[in-house]
């Protein structure tokens, strides 16, 4: 099974986002967020959450750009858990039991869409508020087949 992980190019995610996602933690849609929004809650740093944000699940923090990576059934479990936790708290689930098959449909759909591309393929997403509701759309960046040798000086230890 695959899902994505949050990485960073620089510093940008910091500045644009009230809560920024921690590299390398994994990462969902997270358009739940936005479902009772309206145009009236479109502004700042919320806009940008709302525009182009994956959803860290450790920090609930909001990430541009996500990588394609193998996860393990057990990271799975304890995602769901916290998944759920988060739906709790902040979405007022009636329950932790209720919750989770909700948030393991949410890591599912996550993974759906992670399953059928290579590993550290990036991923970006794209929301926009329609009568229907939000509409999510998604750009696959594939990953570069450059050498490392294009990026590694090379050189020895005994020089």
């Amino acid at each position: 099974m695959k899902l994505a992980r949050a990485i960073h190019f620089d510093e940008s995610d910091t500045r644009v986002y009230s809560n920024s996602a921690r590299t390398g933690e994994w990462c969902v849609s997270g358009g739940f967020e936005f479902s009772n929004w309206s145009e009236a809650d479109l502004d700042g740093k919320a806009k940008q959450a709302f525009s182009n944000g994956w959803f860290g699940l450790e920090t609930s923090g909001r990430v541009t750009f996500v990588a394609v990576a193998k996860v393990t059934s057990q990271e799975v479990s304890h995602l769901e858990e916290l998944l759920a936790d988060h739906f709790v708290t902040y979405y007022g689930a009636p329950s932790k039991e209720l919750a989770l098959p909700v948030a393991s449909a949410e890591l599912q759909a996550m993974a759906d869409l992670c399953d059928e591309h290579d590993d550290n393929t990036l991923l970006v997403v794209s929301r926009e508020l329609t009568e229907a509701g939000v509409k999510e759309t998604f750009r696959i960046i594939d990953p570069e087949d450059a050498g490392l040798d294009q990026f590694a000086i090379h050189g020895s230890l005994d020089e």
